[in-house]
């Protein structure tokens, strides 16, 4: 609803008299399943939720302060949004549209706003449970980091790019994954055999 987006901007300025950082992490993954039986109006659902709502906060935001005094925007995309999958058509395809305006932003708001994302894997969250709720130790275990996202995970990288500390970075996109890019690289055997070799003792 683009009025709760005006709203939301009004109040913070209200509120705190500023906005420095716009955070897209509003989403939804439906429709679920193949794209041949996804419903028309949930199709576009996804797109107006996922991508079309960020532009909106983006633009409340700019003109209502940002364009004259600056800040950064994050939004959250996802690592899916990278390659495809079954049944997360709708999902992915709207966050790699994401992916996209959020590089398109970074270039028409510099140098005032730096605008990046942050590309989760799976994380613990109420979007995901359906993925996690009964295997999450054995997908964790599948990862070389040997768990799935905490919702804390992604938030410190949203914090990070918001920050100063990364002052001169735009544009871009942080992969907060636990190594799922890299896993087809990882060998879970030959971790458990480096960990004993390094608490046995010398010979």
């Amino acid at each position: 609803d683009p009025a709760h987006l005006r709203e939301l901007t009004e109040l913070a300025l209200r509120e705190f008299g500023r906005i420095d950082v716009v955070v897209n992490n509003a989403a939804t993954n439906q429709p679920y399943g193949p794209l041949m039986d996804a419903d028309p109006d949930r199709w576009r659902e996804a797109f107006t939720v996922n991508v079309e709502a960020p532009l909106r906060l983006v633009r409340c935001a700019w003109r209502a302060w940002m364009g004259e005094h600056g800040g950064a925007v994050v939004n959250v995309c996802t690592e899916g949004a990278g390659h495809v999958g079954p049944n997360v058509g709708a999902y992915g395809t709207s966050k790699a549209a994401l992916l996209h305006l959020t590089q398109q932003l970074a270039g028409e708001l510099a140098p005032k706003v730096r605008v990046n994302s942050v590309s989760p894997g799976l994380v613990r969250t109420e979007m995901a449970r359906f993925v996690w709720e009964n295997a999450e130790d054995e997908l964790g275990a599948g990862l070389p980091l040997g768990r799935i996202g905490r919702p804390e995970d992604i938030a410190r990288a949203v914090v990070w790019l918001a920050s100063d500390a990364a002052g001169w970075i735009t544009g871009a996109d942080l992969l907060v994954d636990g190594g799922t890019r890299v896993r087809s690289a990882h060998s879970p055997a030959d971790t458990v055999h480096a960990r004993l070799r390094t608490r046995a003792p010398d010979a």
